[in-house]
């Protein structure tokens, strides 16, 4: 016969960015010692439309959290230096050539060379 055990949740913090979340949770050990849960979650669509979440998690106990953190900040201020703050995406990219897009007349038709 399994034992379930209760997972008590003890501190939480989301942080939204666009489609995804991040999810610190302090959660308590069986021996009554606190470690972190990250979890990455991420709106995406079925076929057919409708949205489910990808969840993405890693545990992290008190004995890596120095050399995380060290880690983390090394590799963020690494990022940082050689691309600044700006965030550089395709989006606003992509989303300029849309919209130009529907400001063609609607007696032209778009050919995309690449399915030719």
């Amino acid at each position: 016969m399994s034992e379930k055990r209760d997972i008590e949740e003890i501190f939480s913090k989301a942080v939204r960015a666009g489609r995804r979340t991040y999810f610190f949770d302090v959660r308590s050990t069986r021996a009554k010692d606190y470690y972190l849960t990250i979890t990455e979650s991420k709106r995406d669509f079925h076929e057919d439309g409708t949205p489910f979440y990808k969840k993405h998690k890693i545990y992290l106990y008190k004995e890596d959290f120095s050399d995380f953190q060290d880690s983390l900040s090394q590799v963020s201020k690494f990022i940082i230096k050689e691309k600044g703050e700006e965030v550089i995406s395709d989006y606003k990219k992509k989303k300029s050539e849309n919209e130009n897009k529907e400001n063609l007349p609607s007696d032209l038709t778009e050919v995309n060379l690449d399915d030719i």
